[in-house]
C-alpha cells in the first residue's frame, strides 16, 4: 500500500536533512584540514623570523641580508601563487597541487637547518617560495567551492587567520624559540618539516577534488590572466596587498630584533609577547570575515587596514608596561583579518569560482613582490644606516596607505548587493 502523503514528506525531509549534514561535515573537515595545512604553511614561512636572533650572530648576517632572506621568499611566493593558480585553474584540478606544495616546502624547511651560509639559507628560502606560493590560493579556492553561501567569508578567515595566526605565530614563537635554546636554531627547523608530511597523507586521503565549475562558468573566464587587472577590485586589491604585505612582512622581521635590541627585552618575555601578538590574526581572521559576511567587505576592510598602524606606534612612542603594550600589539594585529577579504572573498566574488585560484593569486603575487620584495630590503637599509626604529615608522606608513586605498574597493558580499537592489525596487 502506499504510504499517506504527510509520511513521503516526512522520508523526502529526513533524506534531505541527512545529506545537508553530511554536507556540512565534508565543509568542517576541509575547514580542519585546510586550516592546519595554511597554518603549518605559514609556520615554515616565519620561523625564521623567531630563529633570527639565533641564526644572526652565528652566520653573521647583516640587517639587510635577514631582510633578503624574507624578500627572497616572498619573490618566488609571488611568481608561485600566480603561475601555479593559473596552472590549477587552467586544468580544473586543485588537490594535486596542494598536496605536492605541502610535501615540497616541509622538505625545504628540513633543509633550512642545513644551512652553513647567507646564500646556502637564501637558496632554501628561494625554493620554499615556490611551493608555500600558490598554497594559500589554492586552499581559499578549494574551501570557497566546499562553503556554504553565507560561510564564505568566514570559512576564508578561519583558514588563512585562525589557524595560520595560532599555528605559524603563536604556536610557533615560544615554541621555536625554546627548540633552538634547548638544543639549536637547526633542530628546530629540522623538526618543523614533519607536521607537514602528516598533513600531506591526510589530506590525499580524506579531502575530494572540488567539482570543476559548469561550462557557463569556464567559458566567462577565458580572457587572459593579466586581463583580471580590468576587473576595478583585482587592482585595487592588488594595491591594498602591496601595502598590507609589506607592512606585515617588515613588522614580523623587526619585531622581535626591535624587541630584544632597543626593548632590551630577553627571548622569554619577547617570545611570550609574540605568542599572544600571535593569537590576534586568528580573532582578527575569524570576527573581521563574520562582521564582513553580516555588513560588508569594504567597511571592514577599511577599519582594520587602519588598525594595523597602531603596533608599529606602540613599539616607538609607548613606554609602559609589558602587558599594555602587548594589548595595544594584539589590537592592531587584529587587522590581519583582512588578509582573507582582499587576498580571497573579494577577487573569488567579483570574478567567480572558474578564475578564483588566478584572481587570487594575481593579487598575493603583486603584493608580494613588490610589498614583501622590496618593501623589507628598503627597511633594513634604512635600519642599517637609521637604527631600527625607521624599519617601523617604514611599517607604519604602509599599513596608512593599505587603509586610504580600500575606500576604493567595490562591495561585493551578495547579501549586502541583494538588499541595496532591494532598496532600489522598492
Amino acid at each position: 500500500a502506499n504510504p499517506p502523503e504527510g509520511e513521503v514528506v516526512r522520508m523526502v525531509s529526513v533524506t534531505e536533512y541527512i545529506a545537508c549534514g553530511q554536507i556540512v561535515a565534508y565543509e568542517r573537515r576541509v575547514l580542519l584540514l585546510l586550516g592546519f595545512a595554511y597554518g603549518f604553511s605559514y609556520f615554515y614561512r616565519i620561523a625564521l623570523t623567531f630563529l633570527a636572533p639565533f641564526v644572526h650572530p652565528e652566520l653573521g648576517l647583516s640587517n639587510e641580508q635577514v631582510c633578503w632572506l624574507g624578500s627572497g621568499l616572498s619573490a618566488t611566493w609571488a611568481i608561485g601563487a600566480f603561475a601555479v593558480g593559473l596552472w590549477s585553474d587552467s586544468i580544473g584540478r586543485r588537490k594535486p597541487f596542494l598536496i605536492g606544495a605541502l610535501l615540497l616546502f616541509s622538505c625545504c624547511s628540513v633543509l633550512s637547518g642545513t644551512a652553513w651560509s647567507f646564500g646556502s639559507l637564501l637558496a632554501t628560502r628561494i625554493v620554499m617560495g615556490i611551493a608555500e606560493g600558490p598554497f594559500l590560493p589554492i586552499c581559499l579556492a578549494i574551501m570557497v567551492a566546499a562553503s556554504a553561501e553565507s560561510r564564505k567569508g568566514l570559512n576564508a578567515g578561519v583558514v588563512q587567520n585562525a589557524f595560520g595566526s595560532i599555528v605559524g605565530t603563536a604556536i610557533a614563537s615560544p615554541l621555536l624559540v625554546w627548540i633552538a635554546q634547548t638544543w639549536s636554531w637547526r633542530a628546530a627547523f629540522y623538526l618543523a618539516g614533519i607536521p607537514g608530511l602528516l598533513l600531506a597523507l591526510t589530506i590525499w586521503r580524506f579531502i575530494r577534488e572540488p567539482e570543476r565549475p559548469r561550462h557557463s562558468e569556464e567559458a566567462a573566464a577565458s580572457p587572459s590572466a593579466f586581463s583580471l587587472l580590468g576587473a576595478r577590485n583585482i587592482w585595487v586589491c592588488s594595491i591594498v596587498s602591496c601595502c598590507a604585505v609589506g607592512s606585515v612582512v617588515i613588522g614580523s622581521i623587526f619585531m622581535p630584533l626591535y624587541l630584544d635590541g632597543p626593548r632590551h627585552y630577553s627571548p622569554a618575555t619577547w617570545s611570550w609577547i609574540m605568542f599572544f601578538v600571535g593569537l590576534c590574526p586568528a580573532v582578527g581572521g575569524v570576527g573581521v570575515t563574520w562582521l564582513s559576511d553580516l555588513y560588508g567587505r569594504k567597511p571592514l576592510l577599511i577599519a582594520f587596514a587602519f588598525i594595523m598602524a597602531l603596533a608599529p606606534a606602540a613599539l616607538l612612542w609607548f613606554h609602559g608596561s609589558v602587558a599594555v603594550l602587548t594589548l595595544l600589539m594584539f589590537i592592531s594585529w587584529t587587522g590581519l583579518g583582512t588578509f582573507p577579504l582582499f587576498m580571497g572573498v573579494i577577487p573569488a566574488e567579483t570574478l567567480g569560482r572558474a578564475r578564483a585560484a588566478t584572481a587570487m593569486g594575481m593579487v598575493v603575487m603583486i603584493g608580494e613582490l613588490t610589498g614583501g620584495v622590496f618593501g623589507p630590503p628598503l627597511a633594513g637599509r634604512l635600519a642599517d644606516s637609521y637604527g631600527l626604529d625607521t624599519a617601523l615608522y617604514v611599517q607604519m606608513g604602509m599599513a596608512l596607505a593599505a587603509g586610504v586605498v580600500a575606500f576604493f574597493v567595490v562591495e561585493t558580499n551578495p547579501r549586502i548587493l541583494a538588499g541595496r537592489r532591494q532598496g532600489v525596487t522598492a
